[in-house]
């Protein structure tokens, strides 16, 4: 009984340690473009180019992904002003917009940062452009306060938008919350996580993703610990191979046990901030070839609705240990037809592991140690 008690109380302790960001899964920009009549118009004007803001250097990079529908509520400065951000495991930097972007659309749709309205708001007197698959936002660095599910972070550098691109206007989120590593952040600033590592916030260092199946609620970033409810079975620790990105090895991609992608091992990135699993063309090309799938105008992948009942798991070996994605994971069914979640991302030897495999797994960023851990998720 006193054994039990104890590892009660320590569970308890635990919990306690763990700081809550809820996730909203929102209507995406599709949807919303869909709901207008004005999705074909959009994805003309901005193909999909996921692999953006994996290949270009010297600046904070974001894809134009028109799927992300998972957000949370962040506020900045003394009084609180809040606003809704996608929290990015494949970026560095905070950023939202401000009072001082006049001219763009996607301002005019979102909430705007006034430091003015700050009486804890520092000017940073350094600029910040982040690229996207087609356009760009710049804008000015300040500090300030920022509160993150419960975590009170201070003097904390972001950017304020003076310009965004133009398909930002249709996205729910108002800003990003990057959460990779500073040695890829825009004019080197300290990244919000390390920030609360570094001033002593957190139990532990590292924080972990669930996503949920559920359509609406349940989804969380947890920061400074694990949830033993979100998983079952072990959680397998899988070393990075690059602590720039949550970047590690992947040793193949099979289907029914036979390998169709990534045969000699290739490289492969744990990412929130990108809806799909991403890999290199030919690779994705065999994966929804054995699916049955046939892309549409746009490149997507389409699959007989009926079909879906038969379609096999698609297994990622990583560390040696087999992750497998089911149908019901893969695929999304909308009223325009059903799609498969596996988008080509051009010629790059690189892998997105996006929000399809994370709704699989429950995933563990530890930036002491430098690894990820995946268990499965309940």
């Amino acid at each position: 009984m006193k054994c039990l008690v104890i590892v009660l109380l320590a569970l308890v302790a635990l919990s306690e340690c763990l700081h809550r960001m809820p996730l909203i899964k929102g209507k995406t920009a599709r949807e919303r473009l869909m709901e207008k009549g004005k999705w074909d118009e959009y994805r003309r004007k901005h193909p999909y180019n996921p692999m953006v803001k994996f290949l270009l250097t010297g600046v904070e990079s974001m894809t134009n992904d028109a799927d992300l529908s998972y957000y949370g509520v962040v506020s900045i400065g003394t009084p609180p002003q809040s606003f809704t951000v996608i929290f990015d495991t494949g970026s560095s930097n905070l950023w939202v917009p401000s009072v001082y972007c006049t001219t763009s659309e996607a301002c005019l749709n979102h909430k705007l940062f006034h430091p003015s309205l700050s009486s804890t708001f520092v000017w940073g007197g350094q600029s910040l452009s982040i690229q996207y698959g087609t356009g760009s936002m710049t804008g000015y660095l300040g500090s300030d306060v920022v509160e993150v599910g419960g975590i009170t972070v201070k003097k904390q550098v972001f950017g304020l938008s003076q310009t965004e691109a133009e398909f930002m206007a249709e996205m729910t989120a108002d800003g990003i919350l990057g959460l990779a590593f500073q040695s890829i952040a825009a004019d080197n600033v300290v990244p919000v996580f390390k920030n609360m590592v570094a001033q002593g916030l957190l139990g532990q260092p590292l924080f972990s993703v669930y996503l949920s199946s559920n359509d609406q609620q349940g989804s969380e970033v947890i920061f400074g610990g694990i949830d033993v409810s979100y998983y079952t079975g072990s959680i397998h620790w899988i070393p990075l191979s690059s602590a720039t990105y949550w970047q590690i090895k992947m040793d193949s991609v099979t289907i029914n046990g036979q390998i169709v992608a990534c045969a000699d091992g290739c490289q492969a990135i744990i990412d929130t901030g990108t809806s799909l699993i991403v890999g290199p063309n030919t690779g994705i090309n065999k994966i929804n070839s054995r699916l049955g799938a046939s892309l549409n105008q746009y490149g997507e992948a389409v699959v007989n609705c009926q079909n879906i009942q038969s379609l096999p798991d698609v297994t990622f070996t990583l560390n040696g240990i087999s992750f497998s994605v089911p149908a019901s994971g893969y695929i999304t069914q909308s009223s325009s037809g059903c799609y498969t979640g596996f988008g080509q991302g051009g010629t790059e030897p690189l892998w997105i592991l996006g929000d399809v495999f994370i709704r699989e797994y429950y995933a563990i960023f530890d930036i002491q140690n430098k690894s990820v851990g995946l268990a499965k998720s309940v």
